[in-house]
């Protein structure tokens, strides 16, 4: 299945195969402690390194989803309507969640 990866360093967002797990979500993100935030009511999300905000990382760009707080490094975009036990494709289009994005 396909996840959205959102790389500020390099102002892109990619469609990336993964199997499904939130383990594979952590790899991409390239840190174990992730959290996420509801970017649309129908259960897409954005997972992102929960310490992005107080990990000290030189040269790593920022970028946010609408009005969510902007994020420092890797993002994953990916449905999940039980609290990341569970993950599936987004719903939004890649074309259209780029639009949502800032990158700063």
């Amino acid at each position: 299945m396909q996840v959205y990866v959102i790389n500020p360093t390099l102002k892109t967002v990619s469609a990336v195969e993964i199997s499904g797990s939130i383990d594979d979500v952590r790899g991409l993100i390239g840190f174990a402690s992730i959290d996420s935030d509801e970017i649309d009511n129908n259960g897409d999300r954005l997972f992102f390194d929960e310490e992005c905000f107080i990990r000290q990382q030189d040269g790593v760009g920022r970028f946010k989803v609408d009005n969510l707080a902007p994020v420092a490094g890797i993002g994953v975009i990916a449905n999940s309507r039980d609290e990341a036990k569970s993950i599936q494709a987004p719903e939004v289009s890649l074309q259209d969640l780029t639009k949502r994005i800032t990158f700063i």
